[in-house]
């Protein structure tokens, strides 16, 4: 059978990249290993948190599904990073775990140009370097113009726990046992990695009295735009602690660890370390928090958050009831690793095709990333490219300076990972600007241009920017030492004013905000939340918000000067021989992502200046 793009696998990635690639008017087939996997969370029962929730507004801004879906599916939202600055807020939701799939499923199956075909794909097949189609299991032989592989943990997976062995995917799910030797055979470089999930517990066996309440948070925004309809808190969640008795349970069993007995071969999550690793990483800390939470309304089963491992089994027990209201617990599901196979990114182009084969893309855990939004960024974005390619269009390569997602697939393209990669907002250069408040602003008009985005949606925008633009002028509108406003002061602990002061100027005092001026002087008469909301940030941090406009205005030289694709590296003199080793393994697209990458100084970047002026010069000459 004959498609245009083929989506292989039915995680967060590859719902992005099927929908995309659908909503592109391209006949696409999604294959997965189980309809009962698709949009399955098999760890955490959430969606968002620091630097997480960015990428999930980016990629609603940009017309994906992850937002809407999850809007639909919260139980629990809070909002993190509150008593800090805009730029690291993040929105963290608890998603009914079951719902959630549900409504994926449904989402998928009602897409226009989507057929989806439960199959393992067990090959890849090509033609003088170009992907032709997919081989299954069942021997059928799917055509298409292009194929993007979102293959979660499933290739060749494996669950750990203790000395217990299964080769399957997570929950029991079915891995992936033949793909991994056909990506071999093509020619990419295979590396191992690992995670894992804490245990779950029946909620009527845990003494919930003896835990502290985190409950959710009202009156905070949807994820996505399309969302109309108001989330609500239907559950709560619990904050807990290890103690010392803990800790020595686990440290008596470490020979028992297949993390420090050897069994585990792949690398795992430097920033998300399993509990027995804690405890010998951190032997200072005489407790570490974890969190209860429920996965869904319809189940008793709750996770606990902070607590994955491998143990054996007897020791999870053991260590669970050392816990103070956990003595009773029944564990409902054991913890696990589990490991893995994925490509090196660096075979990647920031387009997300792969170098080695034409037309043949790779979105989510494949590309070496961990988390659902950083898989669903990449899916949304490899399932857009893949549909541009096969249109003869460029791609859509997003820049460090204009979203998160530029900033995850820049990273793995460029510098590559040696473990599964976790967005963090430390890893945005300029994350004061790359806001969740604003991702719409920055990213819709690229969508809509795209073909992402409908045009009302668009038109929507446009119209909310035109009214920001007018109420900006009301900031500049000076005000008057009245005593209205002088006791206005007084209330908020602010000094009086003794002669004019300008509306911008006063809401960059730290007790001063627009909702409060807004409510008392009623200067805004009419202006929505949102656009309140951006004056706000605008009013405050406005010297730090043109410090880092500058910055990107200097990204964005560097960004728009242009490699040739031909360079041979190793024949440029002057170039150190690990730059020339690394310019022609990376191949970068501009001279920006070149001096991102490891190993390339600021010296080689200054001998690829003058290298690129001289064939500049030598172009003048001919012409």
């Amino acid at each position: 059978m004959d498609y245009d793009i083929i989506i292989v696998g039915s995680g967060h990635a590859g719902i992005e990249a099927a929908t995309a690639a659908a909503s592109k008017n391209h006949k696409t087939l999604l294959i997965t290993l189980n309809l009962d996997s698709i949009g399955f969370l098999p760890c955490n029962p959430s969606i968002g948190g620091t630097a997480k929730s960015q990428l999930v507004f980016e990629i609603d801004a940009l017309g994906g599904k992850m937002g809407y879906i999850a809007d639909k599916a919260t139980i629990q939202k809070r909002m993190l990073n509150s008593s800090k600055g805009p730029a690291v807020h993040s929105l963290r939701a608890q998603m009914d775990k079951n719902k959630y799939h549900e409504i994926a499923k449904k989402e998928l199956e009602n897409t226009k140009n989507l057929q989806i075909f439960q199959a393992e794909v067990t090959e890849i097949l090509t033609q003088n370097g170009k992907v032709t189609g997919v081989k299954t299991a069942l021997g059928e032989i799917f055509n298409a113009e292009a194929v993007v592989l979102c293959t979660g943990v499933y290739l060749n997976s494996r669950i750990i726990i203790g000395d217990f062995i299964q080769n399957s995917g997570p929950n029991g799910f079915m891995n992936a046992k033949s793909l991994s030797a056909s990506l071999l055979k093509l020619g990419f470089e295979i590396v191992r990695f690992k995670t894992g999930t804490p245990m779950r517990i029946h909620k009527d066996t845990i003494n919930l009295n003896e835990f502290e309440e985190s409950a959710g948070e009202e009156d905070l925004p949807n994820f996505s735009k399309q969302t109309k309809i108001k989330t609500k808190n239907l559950r709560k969640c619990y904050l807990g602690h290890t103690n010392l008795n803990t800790h020595q349970i686990l440290k008596n069993n470490l020979s028992r660890s297949p993390l420090y007995g050897g069994v585990i071969k792949g690398t795992g999550p430097r920033y998300c370390p399993s509990i027995e690793d804690k405890i010998v990483r951190f032997a200072d800390k005489e407790r570490h928090q974890f969190f209860l939470e429920p996965e869904g309304l319809e189940t008793q089963e709750i996770y606990v958050q902070g607590l994955s491992t491998s143990m054996p089994f007897d020791v999870q027990k053991d260590f669970i009831h050392s816990i103070k209201g956990l003595e009773n617990a029944w564990l409902m599901r054991p913890a696990y690793a589990i490991e893995y196979d994925c490509i090196n990114p660096l075979q990647l182009k920031p387009s997300l095709e792969t170098k080695i084969v034409e037309n043949l893309f790779c979105a989510g855990q494949i590309n070496g990333t961990s988390g659902y939004e950083e898989a669903a960024a990449q899916g949304l974005i490899a399932g857009l490219n893949a549909s541009l390619k096969i249109e003869n269009k460029p791609p859509v390569i997003l820049q460090r300076n204009q979203a998160y997602i530029g900033v995850l697939i820049d990273d793995l393209v460029t510098k590559g990972t040696n473990e599964p990669y976790r967005m963090m907002t430390s890893r945005a250069e300029h994350r004061l600007y790359l806001r969740q408040d604003n991702a719409e602003q920055r990213l819709t008009p690229i969508g809509y241009n795209a073909g992402l985005v409908p045009k009302s949606r668009y038109l929507k925008l446009k119209k909310q920017q035109e009214e920001q633009q007018s109420a900006e002028l009301i900031l500049n509108q000076i005000l008057s030492p009245t005593t209205e406003l002088n006791q206005f002061l007084i209330e908020n602990n602010e000094a009086l004013v003794k002669s004019g002061i300008s509306v911008r100027n006063l809401l960059k005092r730290p007790n001063i905000d627009i909702y409060k001026l807004n409510k008392k002087f009623n200067l805004f008469k009419g202006v929505s939340r949102e656009t309140l909301q951006q004056l706000n940030i605008i009013a405050k941090y406005e010297g730090y918000i043109a410090i880092q406009n500058e910055q990107v205005e200097r990204a964005i030289q560097n960004e728009e000067i242009k490699l040739p694709v031909d360079i041979d590296y190793s024949k440029l003199n002057g170039l150190r021989l690990e730059a020339r080793q690394k310019l022609n393994k990376i191949r970068p697209i501009n001279l920006g992502q070149a001096s991102r990458i490891s190993g390339v100084s600021p010296a080689d970047i200054s001998i690829l200046t003058i290298y690129l002026k001289k064939l500049e010069h030598q172009k003048k000459n001919t012409d």
